[in-house]
């Protein structure tokens, strides 16, 4: 196990728990108008803790649903959570199994009233760092036992335990740290549905065989159709096989990865799994507070067509990376700086920016020698190219508000939040058609897209780009059609609620059929 920090969880947490939650197993509830109880599993969410945009998605997806249902989110308590500031009650606490401790379960409430519950182990989550690893960005080693703690902790919740009163009719998993939250389901006998959301194929929660004893997993585990892995264990892999449904955050993700280019592996289990129709691109949507006009974190507001506002968070950002005020293009980079989003491929192609009168604006954190790339950019260029290193929402948004341009020339995508957000602040993105980037930019009308990621297709894009500024017209007829293209999560959120319905439904009648009986109401 990982070294637990040196600081000690409030005690009266843990006094508070004075007895268990007596689970109760209920039938689901019946099909209505009202909507059912959604238990929604991640390992992050942005009001608590992010690092990527799971904790967007884990914060506005279950607010738009809550339209719809009744949601509540369960995450690891991480000390940034636990230091929230927020009131936590134990309402709960859950037995260990292997190597798994035992938890306590708490809940709190956000300002909205969306309901957060709480897995509280103090010796797995309330550590320095983020919540996959220490703060030098190595992995925790027992973070296998930490996710799957979460991820059992769910599947008890689905059986009526750990929360009093409250049972989920379905269960919704993201990504692989909630992975092994369908498989323990399914291996207890569990008949409540579950989706799974594959946010990104290339983290696979990957650990040894040998951590089979630890997690209590039963041997068919081990098989290629539970969650063997190339001789590994994979909890990416396990969602997959034993969620009722998967899906993923874009249609042309989804596509993709059923391809040995984009599948990492599992392209075959994927294929099947789309031949079957138990997989679904659906594409992420944005969070209302993405309003150009009325965000109060921008220097000054703005509207299509009036651009005032637009210009004084241009001037903003000008000023603060210390570039020349003028009229050439303002480039963006907002971005985790990682090989994964293209940052070597603009760090190549920002000389032919700077040659042909750009600024770049870089804001972001990620691998060591990207950063010191960056760094080393920005010293070459100083007053037209600048970096900073520590992400800021803020600045961040100022950037995408004052850019012209957004650079995102990644070789994956599953979805991507950045392109929206500067489409919605009317800065046209330039990326891969790839993923979900494929799915919500119309290339020549809101945006620019090239097809390879290489340098020469990027810098064809990047040069589409320059010619357009040359004339404002332009210009300003794409900026007005970017900043009507993208999807608030009131509007995306409907395949999900659509879905949901179904799955509870179909559970439902399968209780209805005469001598059916599940393992859970049998008890």
């Amino acid at each position: 196990m990982g070294n637990a920090a040196a600081a000690v969880m409030p005690d009266e947490l843990f006094k508070s728990a004075s007895r268990a939650s007596k689970g109760v197993q209920l039938r689901p509830t019946p099909p209505a108008e009202t909507g059912h109880n959604i238990l929604f599993v991640t390992s992050e969410i942005t009001d608590l803790v992010k690092v990527g945009g799971l904790g967007d998605v884990s914060a506005a997806l279950p607010r738009a649903l809550n339209q719809h249902h009744s949601v509540r989110v369960l995450i690891p308590g991480y000390r940034q959570v636990i230091n929230s500031g927020r009131p936590l009650r134990v309402v709960g606490k859950l037995p260990g199994h292997a190597a798994i401790p035992p938890c306590l379960i708490g809940q709190m409430t956000m300002d909205d009233g969306l309901i957060v519950h709480v897995v509280i182990c103090q010796e797995l989550y309330y550590r320095e760092g983020n919540p996959y690893g220490d703060a030098d960005g190595i992995d925790w080693p027992d973070n296998h036992i930490r996710f799957a703690r979460l991820a059992l902790a769910a599947s008890k919740i689905a059986d009526g335990l750990g929360i009093r009163d409250w049972r989920p009719d379905l269960v919704h998993a993201n990504d692989w740290p909630s992975g092994l939250t369908p498989a323990y389901m399914a291996w207890r006998g569990q008949q409540t549905p579950c989706i799974f959301t594959i946010h990104n194929l290339a983290y696979q929660g990957l650990c040894p065989v040998e951590c089979r004893v630890e997690l209590g997993l039963p041997e068919e585990a081990l098989r290629t159709e539970g969650m063997e892995y190339y001789g590994k264990l994979s909890f990416l892999k396990a969602g997959i096989n034993y969620a009722s449904r998967i899906t993923t955050v874009s249609r042309t993700y989804a596509h993709e990865i059923t391809s040995p280019a984009f599948g990492c592996g599992l392209e075959g289990l994927l294929r099947r799994k789309a031949d079957e129709g138990l997989l679904t691109g659906i594409v992420n949507g944005i969070d209302t507070s993405w309003q150009p006009k009325t965000d109060p974190r921008l220097i000054q507001g703005f509207s299509p067509n009036d651009w005032v506002g637009k210009q004084a968070n241009t001037r903003y950002v000008e000023q603060s990376f210390g570039f020349a005020r003028e009229d050439g293009p303002l480039f963006a980079v907002v971005s985790r700086l990682v090989h994964q989003k293209g940052v070597d491929l603009t760090i190549a192609a920002a000389e032919t920016i700077v040659a042909h009168g750009g600024r770049i604006a870089i804001i972001g954190q990620g691998e060591r020698e990207l950063e010191q790339r960056v760094q080393a950019l920005a010293q070459r260029h100083p007053g037209r190219i600048g970096a900073n290193l520590n992400f800021c929402e803020t600045e961040a948004r100022r950037i995408i508000a004052g850019s012209d341009f957004l650079l995102m020339p990644s070789r994956y995508e599953p979805c991507g939040l950045s392109q929206i957000y500067a489409q919605c602040y009317g800065s046209l993105p330039i990326a891969r058609r790839t993923g979900g980037l494929a799915d919500t930019i119309e290339d020549g009308v809101s945006g620019f897209l090239f097809r390879e990621p290489t340098l020469e297709h990027y810098l064809q894009a990047i040069r589409r780009a320059l010619n357009v500024h040359r004339h404002p017209v332009l210009l300003n007829a794409m900026r007005c059609k970017a900043m009507a293209a993208p999807l608030y999560w009131h509007q995306s959120v409907r395949p999900y609620d659509r879905l949901y319905r179904r799955l509870i439904e179909r559970t439902y009648d399968s209780f209805a059929l005469p001598g059916r009986r599940s393992r859970a109401c049998s008890k």
